[in-house]
């Protein structure tokens, strides 16, 4: 309730201009109630309107959000309110929820986790590219250091190389620090209508593009094949980053994108999902990082918030990418994590088994 009504005061808007609710929420477990969906109806204003829950693992608070901006872009609705919290933190082992992505027969006796599966990514990573685990400890150092300038991250404080590099292994080259937090927390957003954004706000945050692109859950299964896919590469999401720059007219990312809020729950994402979204060229973006190309003054600032690595509650965290992508472009960021001439803020969604990519461009112009 008080992300929305926070994300209602921002808008200059109350419940009563609100005609439809969109619902935030992945695995039921982590709250401990069955369908939490139905207990929160009333927190969240449904009671009374159209309300949907939707659920696609880490990628569940953008892919609301989208189901949010098509409920208004189809003409049905002209205001909706996307909403969602999460316990992950409240939770007694939310990694023995995570392990039930695998299946039971296939993966799971293999003693597949959602920690060894970006093990797995950055092993890969290492052999084709000579990735480092110092350049991967570069991406928590920037994180923690950008998330000290944000008021509701989870992680912050200013870490070395070395401090993450003598953090406990959880699987060989993942370490305690190259790896998200279990978080609590809610996040909201409010889409409306082209007429109803130019009378309520004098710079609003304009969806250019939302694509979301779906892959199998057998990890196995996600290297080679037709498609000649790496499992070193994010290159499920770099089909929904062509989709988006495609709706969005955007021919060159690195030129005209600023910003970029990523889920990448460890290290290695971030180094893989830079490069599938055309930032740098593939094996490239361990040096950039090292160069200072993403940090908050270099050529695009990804995770000016912290991003994952700094909060992550699991069923609003990429909505929350969102909520700090619109920040972003409407230049309301807060004192110190503001990117300066942001035009175009990238937000992103990755979820399950590295399974459900999402993507969402916001821009300054409509």
């Amino acid at each position: 309730m008080q992300a929305a009504m926070a994300a209602l005061d921002d808008a200059g808007m109350t419940m009563e201009d609100i005609e439809a609710v969109v619902y935030s929420m992945a695995p039921s477990e982590f709250l401990g109630v069955n369908e939490p969906d139905r207990w929160c109806v009333d927190a969240v204003g449904g009671r009374g309107r159209p309300f949907m829950r939707i659920h696609t693992g880490g990628a569940t608070g953008i892919s609301a959000a989208h189901a949010g901006f098509y409920h208004v872009a189809s003409g049905l609705f002209d205001s909706v309110l996307v909403v969602g919290a999460d316990k992950v933190r409240e939770c007694r082992d939310s990694q023995q929820v995570l392990n039930t992505i695998w299946d039971p027969l296939f993966e799971r006796q293999f003693g597949l986790t959602t920690i060894t599966m970006a093990a797995f990514q950055a092993v890969r990573h290492m052999q084709i590219y000579g990735t480092r685990e110092e350049r991967m400890a570069l991406v928590a150092v920037r994180s923690r250091g950008n998330a000290l300038n944000n008021p509701v991250a989870h992680l912050k404080g200013r870490i070395t190389v070395d401090d993450v590099m003598a953090s406990p292994y959880l699987c060989w080259p993942i370490k305690k620090y190259d790896t998200c937090p279990s978080s609590a927390g809610g996040a909201a957003v409010v889409i409306v209508s082209e007429e109803k954004a130019r009378k309520r706000c004098t710079r609003p945050a304009w969806i250019k593009a939302c694509s979301e692109v779906a892959n199998t859950v057998f990890l196995g299964d996600q290297m080679g094949g037709m498609a000649q896919m790496d499992f070193a590469d994010s290159d499920i999401l770099a089909m929904a980053a062509e989709e988006a720059y495609r709706q969005a007219g955007i021919r060159n990312p690195r030129r005209e994108i600023q910003t970029a809020e990523l889920y990448a729950p460890f290290t290695i994402c971030e180094l893989s999902m830079v490069e599938a979204l055309g930032f740098c060229r593939k094996g490239e973006s361990g040096r950039l990082n090292e160069e200072g190309f993403f940090s908050m003054d270099g050529g695009i600032a990804v995770n000016p918030s912290g991003g994952t690595l700094c909060a992550n509650a699991i069923a609003i965290t990429a909505l929350a990418r969102v909520c700090d992508g619109a920040l972003q472009v409407m230049g309301k960021a807060p004192s110190g994590m503001q990117v300066r001439n942001v035009r175009h803020a990238v937000c992103t969604g990755e979820g399950g088994s590295f399974q459900f990519h999402a993507v969402m461009i916001l821009g300054d112009d409509d």
